[in-house]
């Protein structure tokens, strides 16, 4: 089992099946989920030093799904942030939230970046606040009239916007239930934060130290 940790880029349900030899995909993908609940540490550090912030929609289709494509039922908005240590990525962090006002962007910062440090975002009129907040430096940089892309003014996080939408479509074939899709953010976070760690078989080690500190859920309780 250790593989689908120590591996960058995960395993599907019916990947772990046929690996593990299961004899049901339910099985496979109870497995799956229950590692990705133990997956975040409730004491985790926040982000820190230069931080950009923004939003996104994320998800995939799913089998007997309606309409495709942005605001359709089958996408989630999710604010990510992402480390910026020069032209390099440190950690990021993710949260799906019902609408982009300053009521669901200003506690996910105040919850998952340090206090000091500088956030940088578009001029969406959610992060305006942040300009009179004492507890961080904002810098605003705004796409009207700048003559430039949201992804040239904005490189790390929306960097991480492509990679983790190509990791959906790619390990899971876009197929992931949006009711679940926190788990798998969770999941892609807790990989791509240790992405550069030597020691691969390690993270198994580190996984199970946080799994024994979660509640058991069982197969009924993870599908509600």
């Amino acid at each position: 089992m250790w593989w689908v940790v120590a591996q960058k880029t995960g395993a599907s349900a019916h990947n772990l099946k046929d690996f593990m030899g299961f004899g049901s995909y339910e099985t496979a993908w109870l497995w799956l989920h229950k590692l990705r609940r133990a997956m975040v540490r409730q004491d985790r550090e926040k982000l820190l030093g230069i931080v950009e912030v923004d939003e996104t929609y994320i998800g995939g289709k799913e089998i007997g799904s309606g309409k495709q494509g942005r605001g359709a039922e089958d996408k989630s908005l999710v604010v990510i942030a992402t480390e910026c240590i020069g032209r390099q990525i440190g950690r990021v962090r993710f949260k799906i939230i019902p609408e982009a006002s300053k009521e669901f962007l200003l506690p996910f910062i105040k919850e998952n970046v340090e206090c000091g440090s500088t956030i940088i975002t578009d001029g969406w009129s959610g992060y305006a606040s942040l300009s009179q907040s004492k507890e961080y430096e904002h810098k605003e940089k705004v796409i009207s009239g700048s003559g430039k892309q949201a992804h040239e003014l904005l490189p790390h996080v929306h960097l991480v916007d492509s990679l983790v939408k190509r990791w959906i479509n790619g390990t899971h074939q876009g197929k992931i239930s949006q009711k679940h899709l926190e788990y798998y953010l969770d999941e892609y976070a807790f990989r791509f934060n240790r992405k550069l760690s030597t020691h691969r078989g390690k993270l198994f080690y580190r996984l199970m130290q946080q799994a024994v500190t979660n509640l058991p859920m069982t197969y009924d309780e993870i599908i509600k």
